[in-house]
Protein backbone atom coordinates (compact mmCIF):
# COMPACT_ATOMS: atom_id res chain seq x y z
CA UNK A 1 0.00 0.00 0.00
CA UNK A 2 1.33 3.98 -1.13
CA UNK A 3 1.20 6.73 1.45
CA UNK A 4 2.24 10.19 0.97
CA UNK A 5 4.07 11.95 3.57
CA UNK A 6 3.31 15.27 3.93
CA UNK A 7 6.21 17.87 5.90
CA UNK A 8 5.15 21.14 6.79
CA UNK A 9 7.99 24.11 8.19
CA UNK A 10 8.01 23.33 11.85
CA UNK A 11 10.63 21.90 14.12
CA UNK A 12 9.63 18.63 14.63
CA UNK A 13 10.18 18.29 10.70
CA UNK A 14 13.38 16.74 11.53
CA UNK A 15 11.10 13.56 12.67
CA UNK A 16 9.18 13.31 9.49
CA UNK A 17 12.45 11.62 8.65
CA UNK A 18 11.57 8.51 11.50
CA UNK A 19 7.98 8.47 10.59
CA UNK A 20 8.78 7.52 7.00
CA UNK A 21 11.34 4.71 8.58
CA UNK A 22 8.36 3.77 10.94
CA UNK A 23 5.85 3.50 7.91
CA UNK A 24 8.45 1.55 5.50
CA UNK A 25 8.58 -0.93 8.36
CA UNK A 26 5.47 -1.61 7.81
CA UNK A 27 5.56 -2.63 4.43
CA UNK A 28 4.61 0.61 3.23
CA UNK A 29 5.64 2.57 -0.21
CA UNK A 30 6.41 5.99 0.33
CA UNK A 31 6.27 9.19 -1.04
CA UNK A 32 7.11 12.35 0.27
CA UNK A 33 5.64 15.90 -0.18
CA UNK A 34 7.23 19.32 0.99
CA UNK A 35 6.35 22.48 1.93
CA UNK A 36 8.68 25.40 1.27
CA UNK A 37 8.78 26.26 4.88
CA UNK A 38 9.72 22.42 5.98
CA UNK A 39 13.20 22.68 3.57
CA UNK A 40 13.76 25.55 5.55
CA UNK A 41 14.48 22.57 8.59
CA UNK A 42 15.34 19.60 6.77
CA UNK A 43 16.78 18.83 2.91
CA UNK A 44 14.42 16.86 0.64
CA UNK A 45 17.78 15.17 -0.31
CA UNK A 46 17.10 13.24 3.05
CA UNK A 47 13.80 12.13 1.98
CA UNK A 48 14.89 10.85 -1.45
CA UNK A 49 17.44 8.92 0.12
CA UNK A 50 14.66 7.17 2.31
CA UNK A 51 12.30 6.90 0.23
CA UNK A 52 13.70 6.12 -3.43
CA UNK A 53 11.45 8.84 -5.12
CA UNK A 54 12.20 12.75 -5.75
CA UNK A 55 10.17 14.86 -3.41
CA UNK A 56 7.65 16.84 -4.38
CA UNK A 57 8.80 20.31 -3.38
CA UNK A 58 6.64 22.90 -5.71
CA UNK A 59 3.38 23.10 -8.01
CA UNK A 60 5.62 24.20 -10.26
CA UNK A 61 7.49 21.21 -12.51
CA UNK A 62 10.96 23.10 -12.71
CA UNK A 63 11.28 22.98 -9.29
CA UNK A 64 11.64 18.82 -8.64
CA UNK A 65 12.30 16.19 -11.42
CA UNK A 66 9.12 14.89 -12.92
CA UNK A 67 11.14 12.35 -14.77
CA UNK A 68 11.36 10.25 -11.69
CA UNK A 69 7.44 9.43 -11.89
CA UNK A 70 5.82 6.58 -13.74
CA UNK A 71 5.18 7.03 -17.17
CA UNK A 72 0.90 6.87 -16.34
CA UNK A 73 2.04 9.53 -14.12
CA UNK A 74 3.77 12.20 -16.66
CA UNK A 75 0.99 13.33 -18.48
CA UNK A 76 -1.33 14.22 -15.10
CA UNK A 77 -1.70 17.03 -13.56
CA UNK A 78 0.95 16.11 -10.44
CA UNK A 79 -0.97 17.23 -7.44
CA UNK A 80 -4.11 14.86 -8.95
CA UNK A 81 -1.84 11.90 -10.28
CA UNK A 82 -0.08 11.84 -6.58
CA UNK A 83 -3.33 12.30 -4.47
CA UNK A 84 -4.96 9.58 -6.75
CA UNK A 85 -1.21 7.39 -6.24
CA UNK A 86 -1.95 7.07 -2.72
CA UNK A 87 -3.86 5.20 -0.41
CA UNK A 88 -3.42 7.54 2.76
CA UNK A 89 -2.27 10.93 3.21
CA UNK A 90 -0.50 11.72 6.64
CA UNK A 91 1.00 15.23 7.16
CA UNK A 92 3.63 15.10 9.97
CA UNK A 93 4.47 17.41 11.28
CA UNK A 94 1.17 19.53 10.92
CA UNK A 95 1.88 23.26 11.60
CA UNK A 96 -1.01 25.96 12.67
CA UNK A 97 -0.39 26.99 9.19
CA UNK A 98 -1.22 23.96 7.33
CA UNK A 99 -4.29 23.10 9.34
CA UNK A 100 -5.62 26.53 8.45
CA UNK A 101 -5.55 26.11 4.70
CA UNK A 102 -6.92 22.42 5.28
CA UNK A 103 -9.74 23.97 7.39
CA UNK A 104 -10.41 26.33 4.89
CA UNK A 105 -9.75 25.47 1.60
CA UNK A 106 -6.70 27.40 0.76
CA UNK A 107 -4.41 25.56 -1.99
CA UNK A 108 -1.71 27.62 -2.96
CA UNK A 109 0.94 24.70 -2.73
CA UNK A 110 1.54 21.28 -3.33
CA UNK A 111 0.83 19.94 -0.40
CA UNK A 112 -2.65 22.07 0.16
CA UNK A 113 -3.76 21.19 -3.23
CA UNK A 114 -3.24 17.91 -3.15
CA UNK A 115 -5.24 17.62 0.18
CA UNK A 116 -8.20 18.74 -1.52
CA UNK A 117 -7.54 16.45 -4.56
CA UNK A 118 -7.25 13.58 -2.83
CA UNK A 119 -10.39 10.92 -1.82
CA UNK A 120 -7.75 8.81 0.63
CA UNK A 121 -7.99 8.97 4.37
CA UNK A 122 -6.14 12.19 5.57
CA UNK A 123 -3.75 12.11 8.79
CA UNK A 124 -2.40 14.83 10.81
CA UNK A 125 0.24 15.11 13.44
CA UNK A 126 0.22 18.85 14.79
CA UNK A 127 3.27 19.68 16.44
CA UNK A 128 3.64 23.88 17.29
CA UNK A 129 3.83 25.83 20.29
CA UNK A 130 1.66 25.26 23.08
CA UNK A 131 -0.04 28.51 22.72
CA UNK A 132 -0.58 28.14 19.45
CA UNK A 133 -2.32 24.48 19.96
CA UNK A 134 -4.71 26.06 22.32
CA UNK A 135 -5.65 29.02 20.69
CA UNK A 136 -9.12 28.95 19.44
CA UNK A 137 -8.61 29.49 16.05
CA UNK A 138 -6.63 25.98 15.95
CA UNK A 139 -8.86 24.46 18.17
CA UNK A 140 -11.91 25.87 15.53
CA UNK A 141 -9.82 24.69 12.79
CA UNK A 142 -9.03 21.48 14.43
CA UNK A 143 -12.55 20.84 15.08
CA UNK A 144 -13.64 21.49 11.24
CA UNK A 145 -11.11 18.79 9.69
CA UNK A 146 -12.59 16.23 12.56
CA UNK A 147 -16.30 17.14 11.01
CA UNK A 148 -14.52 16.25 7.49
CA UNK A 149 -13.30 12.74 8.74
CA UNK A 150 -9.67 14.33 8.74
CA UNK A 151 -8.09 11.62 11.88
CA UNK A 152 -5.55 13.73 14.44
CA UNK A 153 -2.90 12.44 15.59
CA UNK A 154 -3.13 14.48 19.54
CA UNK A 155 0.01 15.77 20.33
CA UNK A 156 1.97 14.82 23.53
CA UNK A 157 2.96 17.34 26.40
CA UNK A 158 6.33 17.77 27.60
CA UNK A 159 9.15 20.60 26.99
CA UNK A 160 8.70 22.16 23.72
CA UNK A 161 11.69 23.73 21.47
CA UNK A 162 10.78 26.54 22.47
CA UNK A 163 11.43 26.19 26.24
CA UNK A 164 7.70 25.61 26.99
CA UNK A 165 6.29 23.00 28.48
CA UNK A 166 2.86 21.71 27.62
CA UNK A 167 0.95 20.12 24.59
CA UNK A 168 1.96 20.67 21.29
CA UNK A 169 5.18 17.81 20.52
CA UNK A 170 4.48 16.11 17.82
CA UNK A 171 3.32 12.40 18.67
CA UNK A 172 5.89 9.70 18.40
CA UNK A 173 7.08 8.02 14.75
CA UNK A 174 5.49 4.76 16.08
CA UNK A 175 2.07 5.87 17.11
CA UNK A 176 2.15 7.97 13.73
CA UNK A 177 2.61 4.65 11.52
CA UNK A 178 0.13 2.68 13.53
CA UNK A 179 -2.27 5.27 13.15
CA UNK A 180 -1.76 5.04 9.54
CA UNK A 181 -2.49 1.43 9.62
CA UNK A 182 -5.24 1.93 11.23
CA UNK A 183 -6.66 4.11 8.65
CA UNK A 184 -5.85 1.85 5.74
CA UNK A 185 -7.81 -0.96 7.71
CA UNK A 186 -4.50 -2.99 7.40
CA UNK A 187 -5.90 -5.30 10.28
CA UNK A 188 -9.54 -6.73 9.87
CA UNK A 189 -9.73 -9.10 12.71
CA UNK A 190 -12.95 -7.34 13.93
CA UNK A 191 -14.54 -8.10 10.64
CA UNK A 192 -18.11 -8.95 10.85
CA UNK A 193 -18.63 -7.79 14.83
CA UNK A 194 -21.24 -5.41 15.29
CA UNK A 195 -20.02 -3.59 18.10
CA UNK A 196 -22.42 -1.79 20.87
CA UNK A 197 -20.54 0.67 22.76
CA UNK A 198 -21.59 3.08 25.40
CA UNK A 199 -19.11 6.11 26.20
CA UNK A 200 -19.13 9.75 28.19
CA UNK A 201 -20.98 10.34 31.35
CA UNK A 202 -24.52 10.98 31.57
CA UNK A 203 -26.47 13.44 33.80
CA UNK A 204 -29.31 13.66 36.17
CA UNK A 205 -31.18 17.05 36.28
CA UNK A 206 -32.08 18.72 39.27
CA UNK A 207 -33.45 21.54 37.85
CA UNK A 208 -33.73 23.14 34.40
CA UNK A 209 -30.05 24.45 35.52
CA UNK A 210 -28.65 22.02 37.45
CA UNK A 211 -27.59 18.43 37.11
CA UNK A 212 -25.39 15.44 38.89
CA UNK A 213 -22.93 14.05 36.66
CA UNK A 214 -18.96 13.29 37.06
CA UNK A 215 -16.26 14.03 34.81
CA UNK A 216 -15.89 11.37 31.89
CA UNK A 217 -15.22 13.04 28.65
CA UNK A 218 -15.88 9.97 27.05
CA UNK A 219 -12.44 10.08 25.06
CA UNK A 220 -11.62 6.48 26.07
CA UNK A 221 -14.83 5.61 24.63
CA UNK A 222 -14.30 7.51 21.71
CA UNK A 223 -10.43 6.27 20.87
CA UNK A 224 -12.37 2.15 21.31
CA UNK A 225 -15.13 3.34 18.84
CA UNK A 226 -11.95 4.73 16.22
CA UNK A 227 -10.31 1.42 16.87
CA UNK A 228 -12.80 -1.17 16.27
CA UNK A 229 -13.80 0.48 13.34
CA UNK A 230 -10.45 1.03 11.85
CA UNK A 231 -10.36 -2.61 12.35
CA UNK A 232 -13.51 -3.52 10.28
CA UNK A 233 -16.26 -3.65 12.82
CA UNK A 234 -19.63 -1.38 12.62
CA UNK A 235 -19.96 0.57 15.68
CA UNK A 236 -23.14 1.87 17.13
CA UNK A 237 -21.66 4.19 19.67
CA UNK A 238 -24.14 5.71 22.39
CA UNK A 239 -22.87 8.64 24.00
CA UNK A 240 -23.76 10.87 27.01
CA UNK A 241 -22.86 14.86 26.59
CA UNK A 242 -19.36 14.97 25.33
CA UNK A 243 -17.88 17.96 23.12
CA UNK A 244 -15.77 14.93 20.88
CA UNK A 245 -16.30 14.30 17.43
CA UNK A 246 -17.37 10.67 16.44
CA UNK A 247 -14.99 8.96 14.11
CA UNK A 248 -16.10 8.41 10.64
CA UNK A 249 -18.79 6.25 9.50
CA UNK A 250 -19.67 5.09 13.40
CA UNK A 251 -22.86 5.70 14.05
CA UNK A 252 -23.62 8.03 17.14
CA UNK A 253 -26.76 7.99 19.07
CA UNK A 254 -26.68 10.86 21.89
CA UNK A 255 -28.45 10.36 25.23
CA UNK A 256 -27.75 12.87 28.48
CA UNK A 257 -29.90 10.63 31.20
CA UNK A 258 -28.99 6.68 32.56
CA UNK A 259 -32.68 5.83 31.52
CA UNK A 260 -32.58 6.99 28.24
CA UNK A 261 -28.96 5.00 28.15
CA UNK A 262 -30.96 2.09 29.06
CA UNK A 263 -33.37 2.37 26.11
CA UNK A 264 -30.82 3.12 23.77
CA UNK A 265 -28.15 0.18 25.11
CA UNK A 266 -31.81 -2.44 24.75
CA UNK A 267 -33.43 -0.96 21.78
CA UNK A 268 -30.00 -2.05 20.15
CA UNK A 269 -29.00 -5.37 22.27
CA UNK A 270 -30.12 -7.83 19.00
CA UNK A 271 -28.07 -6.23 16.44
CA UNK A 272 -24.37 -6.54 18.82
CA UNK A 273 -22.54 -9.60 18.68
CA UNK A 274 -20.37 -7.53 21.33
CA UNK A 275 -21.55 -4.72 23.79
CA UNK A 276 -18.56 -2.34 25.12
CA UNK A 277 -20.03 -0.39 28.07
CA UNK A 278 -17.21 2.28 28.32
CA UNK A 279 -19.42 5.25 29.87
CA UNK A 280 -19.16 6.36 33.30
CA UNK A 281 -23.44 6.32 34.20
CA UNK A 282 -24.48 8.63 37.19
CA UNK A 283 -25.24 6.05 39.91
CA UNK A 284 -27.94 7.88 41.47
CA UNK A 285 -30.48 10.44 40.52
CA UNK A 286 -32.77 13.08 42.38
CA UNK A 287 -36.89 11.58 43.38
CA UNK A 288 -37.99 15.29 42.87
CA UNK A 289 -36.97 17.51 40.12
CA UNK A 290 -37.68 21.03 39.88
CA UNK A 291 -39.99 22.42 37.81
CA UNK A 292 -37.64 26.25 38.05
CA UNK A 293 -34.49 27.10 39.11
CA UNK A 294 -34.08 26.38 42.26
CA UNK A 295 -33.42 29.48 44.34
CA UNK A 296 -30.07 29.31 47.09
CA UNK A 297 -31.91 29.42 50.85
CA UNK A 298 -29.62 27.99 53.09
CA UNK A 299 -28.85 24.24 53.33
CA UNK A 300 -29.93 21.14 50.55
CA UNK A 301 -30.99 17.88 51.04
CA UNK A 302 -31.46 15.92 48.27
CA UNK A 303 -32.86 12.58 48.25
CA UNK A 304 -31.63 10.03 45.91
CA UNK A 305 -32.30 7.15 44.18
CA UNK A 306 -30.02 4.65 42.20
CA UNK A 307 -30.29 4.41 38.76
CA UNK A 308 -30.76 1.40 36.17
CA UNK A 309 -28.23 -1.31 36.61
CA UNK A 310 -27.43 -1.05 32.54
CA UNK A 311 -24.61 -3.75 32.81
CA UNK A 312 -26.40 -5.95 34.38
CA UNK A 313 -29.78 -5.60 32.39
CA UNK A 314 -27.77 -5.95 29.38
CA UNK A 315 -26.24 -9.60 30.45
CA UNK A 316 -29.57 -10.44 31.67
CA UNK A 317 -30.90 -10.19 27.88
CA UNK A 318 -27.32 -11.28 26.20
CA UNK A 319 -28.19 -13.59 23.11
CA UNK A 320 -25.87 -17.14 22.35
CA UNK A 321 -22.17 -15.77 21.81
CA UNK A 322 -22.65 -12.18 22.93
CA UNK A 323 -19.31 -11.22 24.46
CA UNK A 324 -20.17 -8.48 27.00
CA UNK A 325 -17.17 -6.15 28.65
CA UNK A 326 -17.75 -3.89 31.26
CA UNK A 327 -15.70 -0.56 32.85
CA UNK A 328 -15.04 0.22 36.34
CA UNK A 329 -13.20 3.14 37.82
CA UNK A 330 -11.79 2.46 41.03
CA UNK A 331 -9.53 4.81 43.40
CA UNK A 332 -8.11 1.36 45.82
CA UNK A 333 -7.99 -2.17 45.23
CA UNK A 334 -8.60 -1.98 41.55
CA UNK A 335 -8.65 -5.80 40.68
CA UNK A 336 -9.92 -6.98 44.03
CA UNK A 337 -13.13 -5.08 43.31
CA UNK A 338 -13.10 -5.70 39.80
CA UNK A 339 -13.06 -9.25 40.09
CA UNK A 340 -16.12 -8.99 42.26
CA UNK A 341 -18.17 -6.39 39.89
CA UNK A 342 -17.06 -9.33 37.10
CA UNK A 343 -18.81 -12.25 39.32
CA UNK A 344 -21.47 -9.67 40.22
CA UNK A 345 -22.67 -8.61 36.72
CA UNK A 346 -21.73 -11.71 35.07
CA UNK A 347 -19.61 -9.82 31.82
CA UNK A 348 -17.25 -11.87 30.12
CA UNK A 349 -14.10 -8.73 30.86
CA UNK A 350 -14.03 -6.08 32.84
CA UNK A 351 -11.49 -2.84 32.12
CA UNK A 352 -10.21 -1.44 35.85
CA UNK A 353 -9.31 2.35 35.44
CA UNK A 354 -7.68 3.89 38.22
CA UNK A 355 -8.62 7.37 38.18
CA UNK A 356 -7.05 8.94 41.60
CA UNK A 357 -3.82 9.54 39.05
CA UNK A 358 -4.53 12.84 37.90
CA UNK A 359 -2.50 12.38 35.05
CA UNK A 360 -4.33 9.33 33.55
CA UNK A 361 -8.48 8.95 33.55
CA UNK A 362 -10.93 11.10 33.55
CA UNK A 363 -10.84 14.01 30.36
CA UNK A 364 -6.46 12.89 29.89
CA UNK A 365 -5.02 11.45 26.64
CA UNK A 366 -3.89 9.22 28.17
CA UNK A 367 -4.61 6.32 30.28
CA UNK A 368 -3.58 2.91 32.28
CA UNK A 369 -5.88 -0.10 32.64
CA UNK A 370 -6.40 -3.90 34.05
CA UNK A 371 -8.21 -6.17 31.53
CA UNK A 372 -9.38 -8.53 34.09
CA UNK A 373 -11.37 -11.97 32.87
CA UNK A 374 -12.37 -14.78 34.63
CA UNK A 375 -9.19 -16.58 34.70
CA UNK A 376 -6.30 -13.74 34.31
CA UNK A 377 -5.35 -10.32 35.03
CA UNK A 378 -3.58 -8.48 32.04
CA UNK A 379 -1.96 -4.76 33.13
CA UNK A 380 -1.93 -2.39 30.51
CA UNK A 381 0.65 0.48 31.09
CA UNK A 382 0.16 4.05 30.54
CA UNK A 383 -0.46 4.68 26.84
CA UNK A 384 -2.69 7.26 24.64
CA UNK A 385 -6.04 6.39 25.00
CA UNK A 386 -6.15 5.37 21.14
CA UNK A 387 -2.94 3.01 21.34
CA UNK A 388 -4.80 1.69 24.84
CA UNK A 389 -7.98 0.97 23.17
CA UNK A 390 -6.46 -1.19 20.43
CA UNK A 391 -4.51 -3.02 23.41
CA UNK A 392 -8.06 -3.46 24.97
CA UNK A 393 -9.26 -4.83 21.87
CA UNK A 394 -6.57 -7.11 21.34
CA UNK A 395 -7.61 -8.67 24.15
CA UNK A 396 -11.61 -8.89 23.66
CA UNK A 397 -10.46 -10.31 20.11
CA UNK A 398 -8.88 -12.92 22.05
CA UNK A 399 -12.18 -14.10 24.25
CA UNK A 400 -13.15 -15.34 20.90
CA UNK A 401 -10.24 -18.37 21.06
CA UNK A 402 -11.38 -20.85 23.85
CA UNK A 403 -9.14 -23.03 22.64
CA UNK A 404 -7.03 -21.21 24.44
CA UNK A 405 -8.31 -21.43 27.33
CA UNK A 406 -8.56 -25.30 27.30
CA UNK A 407 -4.99 -25.29 27.50
CA UNK A 408 -4.61 -23.00 30.50
CA UNK A 409 -7.15 -25.71 32.37
CA UNK A 410 -5.98 -28.81 31.26
CA UNK A 411 -9.12 -29.60 30.12
CA UNK A 412 -11.03 -31.23 27.82
CA UNK A 413 -14.31 -28.84 26.71
CA UNK A 414 -14.31 -25.37 26.95
CA UNK A 415 -15.44 -24.77 31.14
CA UNK A 416 -18.46 -23.02 32.09
CA UNK A 417 -19.27 -19.94 33.09
CA UNK A 418 -20.41 -21.12 36.43
CA UNK A 419 -16.74 -23.53 36.36
CA UNK A 420 -14.75 -20.69 35.76
CA UNK A 421 -16.91 -17.95 38.51
CA UNK A 422 -15.94 -21.11 40.76
CA UNK A 423 -12.38 -20.91 40.22
CA UNK A 424 -12.10 -17.29 40.46
CA UNK A 425 -13.63 -17.35 43.71
CA UNK A 426 -11.04 -20.25 44.84
CA UNK A 427 -8.92 -16.93 43.64
CA UNK A 428 -7.04 -19.40 40.83
CA UNK A 429 -5.91 -16.90 38.78
CA UNK A 430 -4.55 -18.09 35.74
CA UNK A 431 -1.79 -16.05 34.63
Amino acid sequence: MKVTVGVSGGIAAYKAAEVVRALQRQALEVRVVMTASAQQFIQPLTFAALTGHKVITSLWPQHHDRNSYDSDMESSIEHIAEAQWADALVVAPATANILAKFAHGLSDDFLSTMYLATAAPVLVAPAMNTNMWEHPATQANLETLRRRGVRVIEPASGPLACGMVGPGRMAEPELIATAVLNALGRSHDMAGETILLTAGGTREALDPVRFLGNRSSGKMGYAIAEAAQSRGAKVILISGPSALYPPPHVELVRVTTADEMRNAVLARMAEATLVIKAAAVADYRPVNVADQKMKRTGPLTLELVPTEDILAEAVRNRRPGQLIVGFAAETENGVENGRAKLLRKGVDAIVINDVSKPEIGFDSDANAATFLTLTKAIDLPEMPKRKLADRILDEVVALRRPQSLLVELGATQVPSREEKQAAVRRQIIIE
